[in-house]
C-alpha cells in the first residue's frame, strides 16, 4: 500500500526540521501557534483573496473549496478544470507521494487544449530563499501530475506602490519568475519527498535539538514541546544581544544547549561581554555619571512620547504603503522643571486614516520647546519622518520636532545593564530593575505592541459594539500611557533626580 501523500506545507516542515514534520503528523495537538503566526495566517488570506480579483478580473475562474474532509474531491474537480481554459484558484495535484494546490493556474495557449502558467502568491515585499523551494516542489507535483506547465511565476507585495483607493489593489502584486530554476529542481525535490516520507514512518520522535531552526523560516508551533525534553540552561547563549558576526553564530549553531560561560570571549563584542560578564557574577553594571552626563544637556521640560502603529499589508487608506506603520496612537507625559507631571494622550478608533489628525495632535501636545524622549528613536523618528513627507502643511513643525528627539533606549544600552534583564533593553526588561513597582502584567487586556495591534483591529472594525471599542480605547490609553511613564522613571533614575517625587 503506498504512503498517503505528503503535502507541500508538511514538505516544506520537514525542510525547516525533521521533527516538526514527525510531530505535525503524529503529535499534532502539541502544536502551540502563536499570536503572532495567527496574524500571519490571516494576511496570507487576505493577500490570496486580492490575488484572486486581480488575476481573473471577470470572474470567470473558480475557487476550489479546500475543506481538509474534501480533499479527493478537489483533486478530481482540478482534473475536470484543466479541460477547460479559464482560471483555477487552489488547484490540487498529488503525485510521487506529494500533494500541492496552486494559488493560481492560468491558461495559456490553445483554447482547446489549455497549458497553464502557474503563480505562487506570497504576503512578502520579496522573494525569500525557502520561496524558491515551495516553486519547485509546486512545479514537481504538478508536472508529475502531468499538467501541461509552461512557468511558474512568484507573486510578492510591490512595497514601494502607493494605495490609490477605491478598492483598485492593481499594482500591489509584482511576479519574478522562477520557471528554469524550478523545473530543474525536481530529483531535488522528489529527494525530499522520499526522506520525508522515512521520517514520517518513525515510530519514535526525532531527537533534533532546539536551534535556530525552531524559529527560521517559520516560528514552529512545537517550540515549547521541544524545549520541555532539553537540559535545563540557566544562562543560555541565546541570551546574548547583537548576534550578527558569522563566527559567532555559527559557534551558536554548533553549540545550541551551550551557557553563556562557554562561549569564548574572543567572539563577543564589547556589549556582549558585559551581558556575559554582568550575567554570571549577578552584579549590576551602571556607569550613573555617565548618564546623568548623557541627559546634562537636555533641561526640563521634557516630553516622553510613545507612538502605538499598525501595518496592513494590504492598505486600507488611500495613500498608504503595504506594510506601512501608521500610527494611531500616541501619549505623552509633560515633565516641567518644578517636578510637575502631565499626561496627555491620542487614539483614533474611527476606522478611518489617523495619520493627520495625529500628526496635529502630536505638534500640539509636544509644544515648541524641550528635549522629547523616546524608547528606541528609529520607531518614532522614521514615523515623523513619513508624515512630514505626506502632509506639506504639518512638515516644518514635524521636521522641527524630529530634531528634538532623544533616545532613552541608547543610554540605557551604553551605561545600564542588570542581570535580570537576559540580554535584552527592552523597556519591560529594564523596568523591573528601575522601577519594581511598575507592571505591565497589572494593565486590563493590552500589555504589549501586538497585543495594541489586535486591539485596534477589533475597534476599527464595524461589527464591534460600542462598548466594546470604548473598553479597547481605555486599554489602549492605559498601555501606551505606562510605556511613556516609565521613560519618565527610567530618565529619573538615568539623570539621578531622586529628588523629584515621580
Amino acid at each position: 500500500m503506498s504512503p498517503k501523500p505528503l503535502s507541500k506545507s508538511r514538505l516544506m516542515s520537514y525542510r525547516q526540521c525533521p521533527r516538526r514534520l514527525w510531530l505535525e503528523l503524529h503529535r499534532p495537538k502539541l502544536r502551540e501557534d502563536s499570536a503572532g503566526t495567527q496574524a500571519i495566517f490571516r494576511t496570507g488570506h487576505q493577500v490570496g483573496a486580492i490575488a484572486q480579483r486581480l488575476y481573473d478580473p471577470r470572474r470567470e475562474g473558480t475557487i476550489i473549496d479546500l475543506c481538509p474532509e474534501r480533499v479527493a474531491d478537489a483533486l478530481a474537480q482540478t482534473q475536470t478544470l484543466l479541460e477547460s481554459a479559464a482560471p483555477i484558484f487552489e488547484a490540487g495535484f498529488s503525485a510521487n507521494g506529494a500533494r500541492a494546490f496552486a494559488d493560481v493556474l492560468l491558461p495559456v495557449g490553445d483554447p482547446g487544449a489549455p497549458a497553464w502558467r502557474m503563480v505562487e502568491v506570497k504576503a512578502s515585499t520579496g522573494v525569500k530563499p525557502y520561496f524558491r523551494d515551495d516553486a519547485a516542489i509546486q512545479a514537481h507535483v504538478a508536472r508529475s501530475a502531468g499538467v501541461a506547465l509552461t512557468s511558474i511565476a512568484l507573486a510578492h507585495i510591490d512595497s514601494t506602490w502607493i494605495y490609490p483607493g477605491d478598492g483598485d489593489y492593481r499594482g500591489l502584486l509584482v511576479e519574478q519568475d522562477l520557471t528554469e530554476e524550478a523545473f530543474s529542481r525536481g530529483a531535488e525535490v522528489q529527494a525530499w519527498i522520499d526522506e520525508a516520507h522515512a521520517v514520517a514512518r518513525r515510530t519514535e520522535e526525532p531527537g533534533t535539538r532546539v536551534g535556530r531552526q525552531c524559529s527560521e523560516p517559520y516560528s514552529c508551533g512545537f517550540l515549547a514541546h521541544c524545549r520541555r525534553g532539553e537540559p535545563v540552561v540557566e544562562e543560555p547563549v541565546q541570551w546574548l544581544p547583537q548576534i550578527r558576526s558569522t563566527s559567532l553564530r555559527a559557534w551558536i549553531d554548533a553549540h545550541p544547549g551551550a551557557s553563556l560561560c562557554d562561549v569564548p570571549d574572543t567572539l563577543l563584542n564589547g556589549i556582549q561581554h558585559r551581558v556575559k560578564v554582568h550575567t554570571r557574577s549577578g552584579e549590576v553594571y551602571f556607569d550613573a555619571e555617565g548618564a546623568a552626563a548623557d541627559l546634562d544637556g537636555h533641561a526640563l521640560p521634557a516630553f516622553f512620547v510613545d507612538f502605538e502603529s499598525i501595518n496592513f499589508a494590504v492598505p486600507v487608506w488611500q495613500g498608504t504603503r503595504p506594510f506601512q506603520q501608521i500610527p494611531f496612537q500616541f501619549s505623552v507625559h509633560r515633565l516641567d522643571p518644578s517636578g510637575a507631571l502631565a499626561h496627555g494622550s491620542f487614539v483614533d478608533l474611527s476606522g478611518e486614516d489617523p495619520s493627520h489628525a495625529f500628526a496635529r495632535a502630536l505638534i500640539a501636545a509636544c509644544g515648541d520647546d524641550g528635549p522629547v524622549f523616546v524608547y528606541n528613536q528609529a520607531f518614532e523618528a522614521a514615523r515623523i519622518r513619513e508624515l512630514a513627507q505626506r502632509f506639506a502643511d504639518l512638515s516644518p513643525a514635524l521636521l522641527a520636532l524630529e530634531t528634538r528627539i532623544v533616545d532613552l533606549l541608547q543610554i540605557a544600552q551604553r551605561r545600564y545593564y542588570h542581570p535580570a534583564q537576559k540580554g535584552s533593553w527592552s523597556i519591560k526588561r529594564v523596568l523591573p530593575a528601575i522601577a519594581p513597582d511598575l507592571k505591565y502584567t497589572m494593565l486590563d487586556g493590552v500589555q504589549d505592541g501586538a497585543m495594541a495591534m489586535e486591539a485596534y483591529n477589533e475597534a476599527i472594525d464595524p461589527q464591534t459594539p460600542p462598548a466594546r471599542r470604548a473598553h479597547i480605547r481605555e486599554q489602549l490609553t492605559a498601555y501606551c500611557g505606562l510605556d511613556t511613564y516609565a521613560m519618565v522613571r527610567l530618565w529619573q533614575f538615568f539623570a539621578g533626580r531622586h529628588d523629584l517625587s515621580l
